[in-house]
């Protein structure tokens, strides 16, 4: 509970807890007791079925009434020893932070020798090591493969591993600080810089030119010039991309969104924005050189270790 802004929030949550849990127990209390004369009267709801099924208005059994009783009474020793009463933290102490950081140090003291041992090594070497490649195919599936895919292979906006087009560089030191600081790729929209509609079709026409895919000749003459002024400052007058930049190769057949004119029609209107996040805080040095090592031996064909 330590969003709380002020202590009055705290407050007002522990007290609408404890009223909520009190509140159960009185009402318990006061629905199972029987009225005076409920013995000789028979007190029914008012609601009958099929002429002579009645609704009568009688106290739960008593086995039911004292399991809510224990109910109420295991809630009362859960506030005590776990947080629930707004900031009180409980007699235990305990959080789920706390829970996780306890585990972390847990599998740290068993693993961490494994990982360190790894981490001494080169990434090239390392990449070529079986049981290396099966760790590290584990941390993949774990942190990687809701984005990349379980096989690498990408997805529209998700870069495939498995080849060798890098935005941002495939050798192992740069895939290494990928994985660990993260990539932020911003192309911005570019429409109006260009010419408008009519220049965005023409642009997009001279980048499928780039890569021999079928376009209007005329229109990719008119957009050659268009490009070289505004586009080839991320992606060079050639086209061939800027790795520095992370500006991708528009030479080859591999496309990040697509390659279909209507696509990079979109792409060079609208701009596009991916974010790769950085993964060094959350799993340290160690286990991003052995991914590293991994990712790299995807590219490599038949260079990849025997299993």
């Amino acid at each position: 509970m330590s969003d709380f802004t002020s202590g009055g929030w705290s407050l007002y949550v522990a007290v609408l807890t404890l009223v909520s849990v009190i509140g159960c127990a009185v009402f318990l209390k006061i629905t199972s007791v029987k009225r005076d004369g409920a013995v000789d009267k028979i007190d029914t709801m008012g609601h009958t079925w099929d002429g002579d099924l009645a609704e009568y208005n009688n106290p739960m059994p008593k086995w039911w009434m004292w399991l809510f009783y224990l109910t109420v009474a295991f809630g009362v020793v859960y506030l005590i020893l776990y947080p629930g009463l707004g900031s009180f933290a409980g007699v235990w102490g305990w959080s789920s932070v706390g829970q996780y950081q306890a585990e972390q140090q847990r599998a740290e003291a068993q693993y961490g020798p494994i990982f360190a041992k790894y981490a001494q090594q080169d990434l090239k070497a390392l990449s070529q090591d079986p049981d290396a490649h099966k760790m590290g195919e584990r941390l993949f599936l774990t942190y990687c493969a809701q984005c990349h895919g379980s096989d690498a292979r990408g997805a529209k906006g998700f870069p495939n591993l498995t080849d060798n087009d890098w935005l941002y560089g495939g050798e192992p030191e740069k895939i290494q600080e990928s994985i660990a600081n993260g990539r932020a790729g911003m192309m911005p929209p570019m429409g109006e810089a260009i010419g408008g509609e009519q220049g965005v079709k023409e642009v997009a026409n001279y980048v499928l030119s780039l890569s021999g895919a079928n376009h209007d000749a005329a229109l990719a003459a008119a957009g050659k010039p268009k490009f070289e002024t505004v586009c080839g400052a991320c992606h060079t007058p050639a086209g061939t991309g800027n790795q520095t930049l992370g500006a991708p190769n528009l030479t080859d057949k591999t496309w990040l969104y697509g390659g279909s004119e209507k696509t990079i029609v979109e792409t060079i209107t609208k701009g596009r924005n991916g974010h790769m996040p950085a993964h060094k805080d959350m799993l340290g040095d160690a286990k991003v050189h052995l991914l590293a090592a991994y990712v790299y031996s995807l590219s490599q064909g038949a260079a990849k270790p025997a299993q």
